[in-house]
């Protein structure tokens, strides 16, 4: 007789809790906890065991208890960013409690008022990168924002440039701290072949931050992101040197014997004359870029400290063209534009930046720092180049004698463009931060005084002509008997001279809570405020800004986090200037509501630690001032106002796919808009109803208003894809491969002077691959006495744009007599092979 269901199902139900028993009885307890080298307690440390799901993490005071197995081997790992991770086996007798402590050793050198910074990045949306990644990121713009530009949230189009966008917003909504000193870019740059050297030296850094939005309170006044660099502070002696075709570098650090004085000193040449060589416009360039930079530490007691970082660079541009040829148009119209130029351009940008910094530790609990800087910049931007120009049909039948030759000339002219500007800026800054732990709580604070002095001194003008008439040409009616003479108008004309003194203040103060729930789950909260006034306006700005941070015991490889807050952006100097070159005295600061949620979740795969990470975000924007952006130009409509939005989410998977090394992958989904207030259009309609085109509204006998409403923003790239890798042959990691892969749908654009409305064209795609190959050729145990005095030298070659794609950054316009516009694509570089030998010792 069989048995019933309930027998079968009450003795799988007995087995179950019978060897549950069994599994049960064979556990141990562990618990301690975990402090940092100085003996601080340190909270939220991930603590797992290796191959299982089991793991904890520290409380705020830095205790741990985890369940172990008992009488068997286990690997356990203790974690922190910042920190040098611990692996360390142990084995636990059977129903015992034991006690294991545990230190954890800062894993970068830095200057002790730099190390509160650890601590937070578990709580912020903040990206910390290895400065090592940065010296062999194949790019032809090579440096700490080549390896940004990988990380979802961050858009680039332009691979002669180190300028980004993070977000929809422009390259002007970027903070940059280095030491915590902000650093300024140049303000008359307007291509990527005039950019010079970013102030960040990779070979200086020692460590990198950055947030893509909802950073705290501590971080200055603009809307999109933040990028903190820390450099080194030597223990020893050493340095590097490197060479290759698109300049060299030297680095040099040390200490003295007692190591109270430090010393880091890099210098650096660029020209990218060989890539210029790739672009259509033909000519002699002559871009020579050139920096020095120190930081000079010295520690005067136990609690004092101080350092000075110095740096100035010298940043020439010059160009004599000769002709231009390029190829656009479809498929069934082939088109070519040809260019004959007299004349030329010379660019000159002269920087100095410096800041004492110093640092008081009165106790193990209390830092306080005191920053004088100072930032100084005379710029100039002269160019006298006259174009002669033709448009003409290409022939493209393979079966015909002049297949690729212009067989029919679609407009002939001429342009004469001038420009004599020069821009002066200097700024004074001083400013005290302060930072204190107390029963699991961290105060910081700071308060900033600055003073701005600007003279821009712009004039620019334009002429065309199309077929010998001026343009722009009046539309005429045959027969009329009275055609329309205009005066002579120029193309565009810019004359202005302003000269601004400006004195802002700022304060900041926060606090972090740190909450354990009745689950044990951990909950972090740092809120705090930023106060802002400045005397231009008289305007004063209240920021407040929060981030929770959630840690689920139940399931430690995960962490939730929430941040909002306002963030506005006082112009300097660039928003404030009209189209015209004028000032807009009454203009009032951008403010953005940020949104975000974003969740990590640290995973095994192959056997080798991978993150996941994962950002929602909806960024409100008000008081927003529209722009425009040609290259890396950006012109504000500074007497218009905008509301504004950007939401989307970024995902992004990091971790040995090679083991030993890091890669990641990158997607980013955007959707940036605005709506400027008080634009409109008309469209107007013939006899029989049909709409007809602006330019002969003359003949419209029917009109209506339209209002355009949300418009993409200029930097409203919808899809991003970003890869970086890493590999070595198995058996010979002295031989690597580093390679790059950027992906962005095209950026809206629209034609010269014209409203916002009318730039909602989009851009081709950028589709870029960099790769390198990279060889250490120094053995140890080579018996050379010289080579063993080297760390590495490793010999780089470099492939740009492996697969030869041809990406526009901007256009021309050309307009022939009867104000037909033709939209000439201005192409980036083209595939460039680099060497590259660099050595460290």
């Amino acid at each position: 007789m069989r048995r019933p269901w309930s027998y079968q199902i009450f003795g799988l139900i007995f087995l179950f809790c019978l060897l549950s028993t069994r599994g049960f009885a064979q556990t141990s307890q562990l618990e301690g906890v975990i402090t940092t080298d100085k003996g601080n307690p340190l909270p939220w440390v991930n603590i797992r065991i290796k191959s299982s799901n089991q793991g904890t993490v520290t409380d705020s005071v830095g205790f741990y208890r985890l369940t172990v197995p008992s009488n068997k081997r286990f690997l356990l790992s203790i974690s922190y960013v910042g920190y040098k991770s611990i692996d360390t086996a142990l084995i636990i007798p059977t129903n015992k409690k034991v006690i294991q402590n545990f230190r954890l050793i800062s894993e970068t050198t830095q200057l002790p008022s730099l190390e509160v910074r650890e601590q937070n990045l578990k709580l912020e949306n903040i990206t910390s990168l290895n400065p090592q990644n940065v010296l062999v990121t194949p790019a032809a713009s090579s440096g700490v924002e080549g390896l940004i530009k990988t990380l979802p949230g961050v858009t680039s189009n332009n691979e002669l440039s180190s300028e980004y966008s993070v977000r929809g917003g422009n390259y002007d909504e970027n903070l940059v701290y280095v030491n915590g000193i902000e650093i300024y870019r140049p303000f008359l740059v307007n291509t990527g072949q005039q950019e010079g050297l970013s102030f960040i030296n990779p070979d200086l850094v020692s460590k990198i931050d950055f947030s893509a939005g909802g950073f705290g309170v501590q971080y200055g006044d603009k809307m999109s992101s933040v990028l903190n660099i820390t450099y080194k502070h030597p223990e020893s002696t050493g340095g590097s040197v490197y060479l290759s075709l698109l300049g060299a570098g030297v680095s040099v650090q040390g200490t003295n014997k007692n190591h109270r004085f430090t010393y880091l000193i890099g210098s650096r040449y660029k020209t990218n004359r060989y890539l210029l060589g790739t672009l259509d416009t033909k000519g002699d360039y002559k871009p020579d870029f050139i920096d020095l930079q120190a930081l000079l530490t010295y520690q005067l007691s136990k609690k004092w400290d101080v350092s000075l970082l110095g740096y100035y660079s010298s940043n020439k541009y010059q160009i004599v063209p000769s002709s231009r040829e390029t190829d656009f148009g479809t498929a069934q119209q082939p088109l070519r534009f040809s260019v004959y130029f007299d004349g030329q351009e010379v660019d000159q940008y002269n920087l100095a930046q410096g800041g004492l910094t110093f640092n008081y530790h009165p106790n193990k609990s209390t830092t306080l720092n005191f920053i004088v800087s100072g930032y100084n910049t005379k710029e100039s931007e002269t160019y006298d180049i006259l174009g002669q120009y033709w448009i003409g049909e290409i022939n493209n039948e393979q079966t015909t004698m002049d297949e690729g030759q212009s067989v029919q000339t679609l407009g002939i002219g001429s342009f004469l463009r001038h420009a004599r500007d020069y821009f002066t800026a200097k700024v004074f800054t001083l400013q005290h931060n302060g930072s204190y732990f107390y029963n699991g709580h961290h105060l910081i604070w700071g308060v900033r005084y600055q003073h701005q002095f600007v003279d821009d001194q712009v004039r620019e003008w334009q002429v065309n002509d199309s077929t010998g008439y001026f343009l722009p040409n009046p539309i005429d009616i045959p027969g009329n008997l009275n055609p329309n003479r205009p005066d002579l108008n120029l193309y565009y004309f810019i004359s202005a001279h302003n000269i601004l003194s400006i004195n802002r203040f700022s304060a900041y103060a926060s606090n972090r809570w740190n909450f354990t729930l009745r689950n044990k789950s951990l909950l972090g909260l740092t809120a705090g405020a930023r106060f802002y006034y400045w005397d231009f306006t008289h305007e004063f700005l209240f920021s407040p800004r929060f981030n929770l941070a959630y840690f689920p015991t139940g399931n430690p490889s995960w962490t939730f986090r929430f941040a909002s807050g306002i963030y506005y952006q006082p112009p300097f100097y660039r928003e404030m200037r009209e189209m015209d070159g004028q000032i807009n005295h009454n203009i009032k600061s951008p403010r953005a509501i940020h949104f975000i949620l974003s969740g990590d979740h640290k995973l095994n795969i192959w056997d080798r630690p991978f993150l996941f990470t994962a950002e929602a975000y909806y960024k409100r924007m008000d008081r927003f001032i529209p722009y425009e952006v040609n290259n890396l130009q950006i012109r504000y409509f500074a007497s218009e106002v905008a509301k504004a939005y950007a939401t989307g989410i970024d995902f992004r998977l990091s971790g040995a796919f090679v083991k030993g090394i890091d890669s990641w992958i990158s997607l980013s989904f955007l959707k940036a808009a605005e709506d400027v207030q008080g634009d409109y259009y008309y469209n107007y309609y013939a006899q029989d109803g049909t709409q007809i085109p602006a330019s002969n509204h003359f003949q419209a006998v029917d009109s209506a208003k339209v209002s355009p409403g949300y418009i993409p923003l200029p930097m409203d790239s919808r899809m991003n894809v970003k890869i970086f890798f890493q590999d070595y042959i198995p058996g010979h990691k002295a031989f690597k491969v580093h390679l790059r892969l950027l992906f962005g749908t095209g950026l809206p654009f629209g034609p010269p002077q014209s409203q916002p409305y009318q730039q909602t064209l989009r851009m081709p795609d950028y589709r870029r691959v960099d790769v390198g190959f990279s060889w250490n050729l120094l053995h140890h145990e080579d018996e050379n006495i010289a080579l063993k005095k080297l760390k590495s030298l490793w010999v780089t070659l470099e492939v740009f744009n492996l697969f030869q794609v041809y990406n526009t950054v901007s256009y021309n316009w050309i307009t022939d007599v009867e104000n037909q516009n033709f939209a000439v694509p201005n192409y980036l570089t083209t595939r460039r092979v680099n060497l590259k030998v660099m050595i460290n010792f």
